[in-house]
């Protein structure tokens, strides 16, 4: 028989590895951990497994069975250091006003308790009310929180200060003299009125720019731009009435050289001095163009001499001022004139970097029928495309078109390139400057703090002061001065100006003007209805009104007082305010009648037969009753009569019968002096 030896037992070794895992797996809801086999050199510590070289913590943690174990715990070092260190509050980041429930919310707590507190303060809120800033600090404090407060606009001005630092390092790149180009220079044209500016540009241009305006004077800033020889300038003209000596200081600082044009047979006038004072304010050399050369009486020396005692003797003359004889109205000397304008351009060194942000000025702004508010621009540096966004003030614009000066329209505008914009939010101010930004949002953003900074400007200045004594009696004795309110429209913005500081130049101790608005544009239903609230009068400027306006103003007995010249216009306001003034009453005599006889009529009454001695006695005139050298009474005449025929007047040498009213006491030799009152409109 096979012998069967009974199989030996495993190692003792193995089965005492395995019996945990047995123990482990078997037990579902162990109610003490398991021990393991103590290991040499292991910590004593109940519970824990132990760790070679490590101590274990104080405190076991819990072993979850079945579930991945945790991660080991930190060395009991790490943890006294990590204690050791002072904990940083929480910061919460919170905008004023600081609401309560909002409060409350951030802290993680209760709003009735955040109440609660606020109330053992002695401060009484609901959840929807909102707390001072030192006690949110004080009561965040407690709960162990660090409030850092946002103010309104403290970010931005952050953001915009570090655009801002970008900008001026971006800008100081831009600049280097490797990117600069010569670029066309920008010419104004200034002087006395009806010298021949605008025929000047008009014969440059091959343009009839005189006939388009009222009067055959400029009453607009226009930019235009010419070739010659392959060279680009650009040209402004400005307007030479008095009225526009703001657009022509604003004309001289935006150009690069003026063309002053004085008439030789002239000379120098009040506005060509005007003008040459705004060019050397703003640093621009001046290129004397002397017109009219071909009229009768035109002396070219003499205006040389005139030149040479204002300090800019011309070259021929041993000076520095280019100086070039011309006939605009024949086109004589044109091209000799426009050479000597791009010489002192190179003498200039005229450049700019055509691939930085765009910048420019605004040269007149308007609002066009169809085509919204628009803008005309000179580029200065950079290049502009259709659809940038440029950012100008209180207005920003993101370009839908672009236009030439000829009315073609164009994809970019480089430096020195004057072009008509489409696309702007609201008419720009003339004169101010403008720069592309990146986006519509930052150019909102722009508009929104300009005028965010306006208002407070304003608010500051509307701040009322402790009145003194002079004031009081300053106001007690302009409380019965007359005041002569008006808004201003026009159709460029430009002319608003202008025509706000001829208005404002008005003088007068009687009656004081005051311009309570001013904007571009036709007159609207809510200008009419403005200065019917205000007691004001409209006074527009070469502008259409709407349907309905005319009604609207006839109904609000408002005035409007409309001219498309701009002198023209002024005078206007001036009678205006003239008839706010009481007129002053003043008698003239007619003439005179003797009474020879007095006769009774059936109804009671008397008729005095008169012979009208001097002058004329008219019916419905005043009547002095003079006897014996004194005034015994005053009446009107009722009747007059001859040979029973009711009569309007009576001359001298002839007979009539007066009846007056209010006196019937006539008396043989009483003389009847006949007057009438005039009222005469006093002066300013």
């Amino acid at each position: 028989k096979p012998q069967f030896r009974p199989t030996p037992p495993p190692p003792q070794k193995k089965i005492a590895e395995r019996e945990p895992e047995v123990v482990i797996r078997e037990a579902p809801k162990p109610a003490t951990p398991p021990v393991l086999p103590p290991r040499p050199n292991a910590p004593k510590t109940p519970g824990m497994p132990p760790r070679i070289g490590v101590k274990a913590p104080s405190v076991p943690p819990r072993i979850s069975f079945g579930r991945p174990q945790p991660q080991q715990a930190k060395p009991a070092e790490e943890i006294a250091s990590n204690s050791s260190e002072p904990q940083k509050p929480k910061v919460i980041q919170i905008k004023p006003p600081i609401i309560v429930r909002d409060f409350a919310k951030a802290m993680d707590v209760k709003s009735f308790r955040l109440i609660s507190e606020l109330m053992d303060m002695g401060i009484f809120a609901s959840m929807n009310q909102a707390i001072e800033e030192d006690i949110a600090i004080k009561i965040a404090s407690r709960h162990g929180f660090e409030l850092d407060i946002k103010h309104r606009g403290e970010n931005q001005a952050r953001q915009q200060q570090a655009e801002l630092e970008k900008l001026e390092r971006k800008r100081a790149e831009e600049e280097d003299a490797k990117n600069l180009e010569p670029r066309p220079p920008i010419v104004c044209i200034l002087g006395h009125v009806d010298h021949g500016k605008t025929t000047l540009l008009d014969t440059i241009l091959h343009t009839n720019v005189v006939a388009g305006e009222a009067g055959g004077i400029t009453q607009h800033t226009a930019a235009y731009q010419v070739e010659l020889n392959g060279k680009k300038i650009t040209f402004i003209d400005t307007p030479g009435h008095a009225a526009f000596s703001k657009m022509r200081e604003r004309g001289a600082n935006v150009t690069d050289i003026a063309i002053l044009v004085v008439a030789a047979d002239d000379g120098f006038m009040p506005q060509t001095d005007e003008a040459l004072a705004f060019a050397q304010k703003a640093g621009v050399p001046v290129v004397v163009a002397i017109n009219k050369m071909d009229a009768k009486g035109a002396n070219i020396d003499r205006v040389k001499q005139q030149m040479q005692k204002r300090g800019i003797t011309p070259e021929d003359w041993g000076g520095e001022t280019l100086c070039c004889g011309i006939s605009a109205l024949k086109g004589e000397h044109i091209e000799d004139l426009l050479e000597l304008v791009l010489l002192q351009a190179e003498m200039m060194e005229i450049k700019a970097n055509p691939k930085r942000d765009a910048e420019g000025v605004i040269i007149e702004s308007q609002i066009e029928q169809g085509r919204g508010s628009t803008a005309t621009v000179i580029v200065k540096a950079g290049t502009l495309k259709q659809g940038d966004v440029v950012v100008s003030k209180g207005n920003w614009c993101k370009v839908r078109a672009m236009m030439d000066s000829r009315g073609g329209k164009i994809q970019k505008a480089t430096p020195g390139t004057p072009a008509l914009l489409i696309g702007w939010s609201g008419a720009p101010e003339a004169g101010d400057e403008f720069k592309k930004v990146q986006n519509d949002r930052v150019a909102r953003q722009m508009v929104e703090d300009y005028e965010t900074e306006r208002k407070k400007q304003l608010a500051a200045q509307n701040v009322s002061k402790p009145a003194s004594l002079e004031d009081l009696m300053a106001a007690i004795e302009n409380k019965d001065q007359k005041v002569f309110k008006c808004i201003v429209k026009s159709d460029v913005s430009g002319t608003v100006e202008a025509l706000v500081a001829c208005l404002e130049g008005i003088k007068s101790d009687k009656v004081s003007l005051e311009v309570i608005g001013s904007s571009v544009g036709q007159i609207t239903k809510n200008d009419v209805e403005f200065a019917a609230t205000a007691s004001a009068s409209i006074v527009a400027f070469n502008v259409k009104q709407e349907n309905g306006v005319a009604s609207l103003a006839k109904h609000e007995g408002v005035e409007i007082i409309t001219h498309n010249i701009i002198y023209e216009l002024i005078n206007r306001v001036r009678d205006a305010m003239k008839n706010l003034l009481e007129p002053e009453l003043r008698e003239n005599k007619l003439g005179a009648a003797e009474v020879r006889q007095v006769f009774n009529v059936s109804k009671g009454g008397k008729v005095a037969g008169c012979m009208v001695t001097e002058g004329i006695v008219k019916r419905d005139k005043y009547v002095r009753v003079m006897r014996s050298g004194k005034e015994v009474a005053k009446g009107k005449v009722a009747d007059l009569k001859r040979f029973k025929e009711d009569v309007s007047e009576v001359r001298a040498g002839y007979e009539c019968g007066i009846s007056l009213s209010g006196f019937g006491d006539y008396q043989t030799g009483d003389i009847f002096e006949c007057f009438e009152i005039l009222e005469i409109r006093p002066d300013l």
